[in-house]
């Protein structure tokens, strides 16, 4: 490959990224320009500005972006509209916001000229995986920028001695080893690494950032009421809501009731497998709740279609396909299911737990004049029943007959 010209650079302001900043400018000699996204990682993000300033950036190259409301619009609410859980568990936080960032990289090069794009994921992580691929589908020409694959900065130590050969500022808590490593967005928290490392230990308390332990939760649950139009969440108790917000009060009931925290040891698309802490509040209730309302809204065989691709859907997005062609497919079909996805439903948050107590929806399916245990007024001949009993057992009296004219012989 040859050496790039100008590189957008997914920029953090953090050590790593900055570390980054600097290797570029003096490996490749090129002009950077600054990507940072807010996602709603909870973080003030003008210091990233200075910080990009300080390393010799033109203001004119630094771009920080709140796209909060794309990522749950566009990313997030899609990928719910599927239950998406990867491994049947994992509710796919980080995974999600990775095309988005993606996505912005290439417009942001498409937009300045440059002919490159950089992140600051390692190579044995997924994320290296879903930025590339997301840059290769959006744009086929452009050049990718992975440090952790190239330098020769294998160790702490040497990123120290190369930010203080740089005159990069570094704090002082970033001097000794952090216990563990986070990432975090709008739909959660992920913490990975050393005190996570052993599988065999529990997490300690302190790794939560944003859920209060469900031992501490308050004694007294709390309900919540969510209105869906076709699928996605509109309201909050009655109350309108951008799909941002939704997230964010999601978030913020969740964390107060202990709700949404996974320990999981999963199979990372590179082959080896990682533990992780993940914390989302709001996506949980939001799972809970968009079930809820698909019991009464959509048929069985929609519904049960929906849960037998759900997996491959999950697999995609973990995998780094969000741009690709068969999740388009499956998310045509997915969308095709939610038509009728229009609700509200009422869950129950307490210590930990989200539980569906109720729903209703002027689309439901549900008719109590056939399930109810009281005269049905002659909407279900009970009698109907044998025949279609008789003709799903054709074929289990064949195969038993089968079956025993041969163990005869």
């Amino acid at each position: 490959m040859s050496a790039p010209k100008k590189v957008v650079l997914a920029y953090s302001g953090g050590l790593d990224t900055s570390i980054i900043l600097k290797w570029l400018q003096t490996e490749y000699r090129c002009e950077v320009v600054t990507f940072t996204a807010d996602l709603g990682q909870g973080e003030e993000l003008e210091p990233a500005r200075a910080k990009a300033e300080l390393l010799g950036i033109k203001p004119e190259n630094i771009y920080i972006e709140d796209v909060r409301e794309e990522f749950v619009r566009d990313f997030v609410f899609p990928m719910f509209r599927a239950n998406a859980l990867y491994e049947g568990l994992y509710l796919l936080g980080t995974s999600i916001a990775r095309p988005l960032i993606s996505k912005r990289l290439v417009e942001i090069a498409h937009a300045t000229g440059a002919d490159a794009v950089a992140h600051g994921a390692t190579g044995k992580g997924n994320d290296q995986v879903r930025f590339e691929l997301s840059a290769y589908a959006l744009d086929p020409s452009i050049k990718v920028i992975a440090p952790w694959r190239e330098w020769d900065l294998s160790s702490r130590t040497k990123l120290l001695e190369f930010a203080e050969q740089n005159q990069i500022p570094i704090a002082k808590n970033k001097r000794g080893e952090a216990p563990f490593s986070v990432d975090a967005n709008l739909l959660h928290t992920s913490s990975e690494g050393r005190v996570l490392e052993n599988p065999g230990e529990e997490a300690p308390d302190y790794v939560l950032q944003r859920i209060t332990r469900p031992e501490d939760a308050p004694n007294e649950p709390e309900m919540v009421e969510i209105t869906f139009e076709k699928g996605d969440a509109v309201a909050i108790n009655g109350e309108a809501m951008s799909p941002a917000t939704i997230l964010t009060k999601l978030n913020e009931l969740g964390g107060k009731h202990g709700v949404g925290i996974l320990d999981l040891v999963e199979n990372r698309f590179v082959g080896m497998k990682s533990r992780g802490v993940y914390e989302t509040p709001g996506g949980t209730i939001l799972l809970e709740a968009h079930r809820g309302i698909e019991q009464i809204t959509l048929d069985s065989g929609s519904g049960h279609l929906k849960d037998s691709i759900m997996p491959r859907y999950a697999e995609l997005i973990y995998n780094g396909f969000w741009f690709s062609p068969e999740r388009e497919m499956l998310q045509a079909l997915i969308d095709k299911s939610q038509e009728h996805v229009t609700g509200t439903v009422r869950v129950k948050l307490y210590k930990g737990s989200a539980r569906t107590v109720a729903r209703w929806s002027d689309h439901s399916l549900y008719s109590e004049a056939h399930v109810t245990f009281e005269e049905d007024a002659g909407a279900y001949d009970q009698k109907d029943a044998q025949g279609f009993i008789k003709l799903n057992a054709l074929r289990l009296k064949l195969w038993a007959n089968r079956n025993a004219r041969v163990k005869g012989r």
